[in-house]
């Protein structure tokens, strides 16, 4: 069974809010930033799926450096996805079965569609962990660093 309740508030956000609640879990782990380049073994839709995504998400504060093997791995399921849904435009969903004598006997669904399907299912579950669908990213909070304005430049004191 899956845990219960509504996902823990992160720490830097109790800490921000004066919450006492702030230093309970003295050990949590602090995650490094990620690297800026896919792994090698990953193919080259997917290292260009990587390109597109991994700067987004680390703009939004839910990618780091122990998350690269789900990313990794979604960028893998994505081309994959891909291949399959360019095949099913390509081929259709079905094709004849067709008795001895050249009649069709019944309509055969591709395996590509189940393939599809199948990886649809998966890139979903992926996308929910990284906050990539509307209502995933209502569930996420980080702490997202201060937007810079032309006004907030301006009034920017130097250290």
């Amino acid at each position: 069974m899956g845990r219960r309740g509504p996902a823990p508030t992160p720490t830097p956000k109790l800490r921000l809010a004066g919450s006492r609640k702030a230093d309970r879990n003295r050990s949590e782990p602090q995650p490094e930033a990620p690297s800026a380049t896919p792994p090698e073994w990953v193919s080259e839709d997917a290292k260009a799926c990587w390109a597109e995504i991994a700067p987004q998400l680390e703009r939004m504060g839910v990618l780091k450096r122990i998350d690269e093997n789900a990313l990794a791995r979604y960028c893998q399921l994505w081309s994959r996805w891909k291949a399959a849904e360019l095949f099913i435009a390509r081929h259709g969903e079905t094709y004849p079965i067709k008795d001895g004598a050249g009649n069709v006997k019944y309509i055969q669904q591709l395996p590509q569609v189940a393939i599809a399907s199948k990886l649809a299912q998966q890139l979903t579950r992926l996308e929910q962990e990284f906050g990539m669908t509307p209502s995933a990213r209502t569930r996420i909070e980080v702490d997202m660093p201060p937007a810079v304005t032309d006004k907030s430049r301006f009034f920017e004191t130097g250290a």
